[in-house]
């Protein structure tokens, strides 16, 4: 299938065949008929894109304190390599889409094959032949509702909810300030609901669009009509300026905020539902008293991942308009005959032309307001891509690896130590969504991407499987590719739940298949193991503290999903506990933790080895995000080593110091990778034992258990499903 998609780093607009979205439960698989282009948000976004690095980090001071706190935290080298990952990447554009659903996904009620939707979300509703949408974004058209009518449902939404957050009713009056294509429906709304609407624009066509739309009047600001608009809206609000005011522009201009204080009456309401200045007024809007409002995006749920990706509605006694409804409603207003939009549809194009529309449009050289792309009418052919073959090597043993996602960490700190090996052939590459496998393939050469997992462990001239998908899904995907007889580097968690770890166990059992790596990096730093060398034995008892830095978690991150994802500490608390196991050579017996406030994830873990030997490892939340984020240190033998953050290190002996240091922080990714494909391709022994992983994994859900049931917990219950008291 096609799909449009644009070059962060230059802005340069591909038109790219990739595979169809896989049916995942809890949404639809719908076959584009109309896509509309929001003029306003789409090429703000392209035109961001074409910006220098310095303009994009001024657009975008948000990325830029995450970049800030990922270079004091990680380093130069891997803030580079996650930033350069990014610019390289393929973004899609397009959130408003009508359509036919292709496929229905498990769990989903209230949808069928062949049924009309209006769709909405800039992660589902792309511009592309088919999509995959979650079913809170997804709602019927009615009968008598165009396909392109319905394809601008989103747009639709946003001027509903901006609507609602002004709280207007019959006979009041509002002037709404920019009408674009979001304007123009809001001019629409206002009038079906029994509002005196006005409006403002720079252009005097967008005006007279408006006014056929059943605007009051209409005015560019600073033009010779401009008088007499306020002239009208004085007679008709009896002099005392309009209640409501709306502003739907867009830009760096503060003067729609500082127009809409000079328009409204005493103690009225300003909405904002575009993106544009905001600097109040102080004496305009303190002396008449003025309620300076948002509106965000669609409605109630926006933004939500529980809502728009797990389904979960709001129930409607509590949240009465959700981005949903106001789909829905938006459009029965047009199932009814009370909003019109054909006039509003500028033109009309192929989807094969997208990319010369967008051009078109950013040079100016097409202004309409409603643009929409036609689709083919064509069910979906294949969820597979064959990209090119793979050369011939005489002579050389190639491993074939096939990939199940490929999200910012595996792009930029694992992938790249596998591109262009003679050693290593990057077969295929199976992601969620199919611009993720565009990315991967551009990037490394993938020689075919698709959307189900099922083709790598179905292959058989596969040799191994890398799975670097969220956290909840690695059991279930490991194991599958145990029983499969495939070799196997999981990014880690090995798995999230007892009941996980032992089904990974028990398909290894079963198949007689241990060829299996966890990705715990940090035991092949080669500054770690310097330090360790350093060292000396590990036959008396040691102490090791692991503090870890972890920052507090951007609440819309994946990582909070503790249902679906598991908790932090189980994610990547693993990483510490291998590094301690390494560094004792010893095997875990039990696990003693507690978490400190009302952060479940700001946890404290002791963990005792078989020989004697202990670790703390002090996971904390709550700390600055600015400071280094690992620091480690081991007593013992009369010997005292500390690392810190991987750049600096010191071992003490016999009261002399020892100092290490690094170019670079370097976690050990490279070396590991290096050694998962020398393991593979020798036939040796895999670079960490079977049993270490399992028991690696099974002490973070014991320091679960442990918080839980505030005693120690053993591993072997974890692993065994058994019960063995070590209280």
């Amino acid at each position: 299938m096609k799909i449009i998609a644009q070059k962060y780093r230059d802005g340069s607009l591909t038109l790219l065949d990739v595979p169809v979205p896989a049916t995942k439960a809890g949404g639809v698989l719908v076959r584009s008929s109309y896509s509309a282009i929001s003029a306003g948000t789409e090429l703000m976004k392209v035109a961001e894109s074409k910006l220098s690095l310095l303009g994009k980090a001024k657009a975008r001071p948000d990325q830029v304190r995450k970049v800030l706190q990922t270079l004091s935290q990680q380093g130069p080298l891997a803030t580079y390599q996650k930033i350069a990952n990014r610019l390289d990447s393929y973004t899609p554009l397009g959130y408003s889409l009508a359509g036919v659903i292709a496929d229905v996904g498990a769990e989903v009620d209230g949808f069928r094959a062949g049924q009309r939707v209006a769709c909405g979300g800039n992660q589902f509703a792309l511009h592309a032949e088919f999509n995959w949408v979650p079913v809170n974004l997804c709602v019927a058209i009615p009968d008598n509702v165009s396909d392109e009518q319905a394809a601008f449902a989103t747009v639709g939404a946003i001027a509903m909810q901006g609507f609602r957050q002004a709280e207007i009713g019959l006979g009041e009056t509002a002037v709404v300030i920019g009408l674009g294509l979001l304007g123009q429906i809001l001019v629409r709304i206002l009038r079906a609901a029994g509002v005196h609407a006005f409006g403002i624009d720079i252009d005097a066509e967008r005006c007279r669009l408006a006014m056929e739309g059943g605007a009051a009047a209409c005015a560019t600001k600073g033009g010779a009509e401009f008088e007499g608009f306020v002239e009208a809206l004085r007679r008709a609000t009896s002099g005392a300026g309009a209640d409501c005011i709306f502003i739907t522009a867009g830009g760096d201009s503060n003067e729609p905020v500082e127009l809409a204080g000079e328009l409204s009456r005493d103690r009225g309401r300003i909405v904002d539902v575009g993106k544009c200045r905001a600097d109040l007024p102080w004496a305009e809007y303190s002396q008449k008293e003025l309620e300076f409002r948002f509106s965000r995006s669609y409605g109630p749920g926006r933004y939500d991942p529980i809502y728009e990706e797990q389904g979960i509605d709001y129930p409607i006694g509590y949240v009465r308009w959700t981005e949903k409804r106001n789909m829905a409603s938006f459009l029965d207003l047009i199932a009814q005959g009370r909003l019109d939009l054909s006039p509003l549809i500028s033109s009309i194009h192929p989807f094969d032309e997208a990319v010369a529309v967008y051009e078109d449009m950013n040079a100016g050289r097409s202004r309409g307001i409603g643009v929409l792309f036609r689709y083919p009418d064509a069910a979906p052919k294949t969820r597979m891509l064959e990209l090119r073959k793979a050369p011939a090597r005489a002579g050389k043993p190639r491993l074939r690896l096939g990939v199940i996602g490929c999200g910012n960490y595996a792009s930029s700190m694992l992938l790249p130590h596998l591109k262009g090996r003679a050693d290593v052939e990057l077969a295929e590459v199976v992601t969620t969504t199919p611009l993720s496998g565009a990315n991967a393939a551009a990037k490394f050469g993938f020689a075919s991407m698709s959307t189900d997992p099922a083709r790598v462990f179905d292959d058989a001239d596969i040799d191994a499987v890398m799975v670097l998908t969220p956290h909840g899904s690695h059991a279930d995907l490991v194991a599958r590719a145990l029983r499969a007889g495939k070799a196997v580097f999981v990014e880690k968690p090995l798995a999230i739940t007892a009941e996980g770890l032992q089904k990974v166990v028990q398909a290894a059992e079963e198949s007689s298949n241990t060829r299996l790596m966890v990705g715990f990096n940090r035991r092949f730093s080669p500054l770690l193991r310097k330090m360790r060398a350093a060292f000396g034995g590990f036959d008396d008892a040691q102490f090791l503290h692991y503090r870890i830095n972890a920052g507090a978690l951007d609440p819309a991150s994946w990582h909070a999903d503790r249902a679906r994802q598991g908790g932090r500490f189980v994610g990547e608390g693993c990483h510490f506990v291998d590094t301690a196991s390494w560094w004792f050579g010893a095997r875990p017996v039990s696990a003693s933790a507690v978490s400190v406030g009302v952060d479940a994830d700001n946890v404290a873990a002791t963990i005792t080895y078989d020989n004697g030997a202990s670790a703390v490892i002090s996971y904390m939340t709550g700390g600055d995000p600015r400071y280094p984020k690992e620091l480690i240190e081991v007593a013992g033998h009369g010997m005292t080593a500390k690392l810190d953050n991987f750049q600096t290190g010191e071992v003490w002996r016999r009261g002399k110091r020892k100092v290490f240091r690094a170019m670079a922080a370097d976690k050990g990714q490279k070396d590991q990778m290096l050694a998962f494909v020398a393991a593979l391709r020798d036939g040796t022994d895999m670079p960490v034992p079977f049993t270490s992983l399992v028991e690696t994994t099974a002490v973070t859900l014991a320091a679960e258990r442990s918080i839980a049931l505030g005693r120690p917990f053993s591993v072997a219950d974890i692993i065994c499903g058994e019960r063995h008291d070590v209280s």
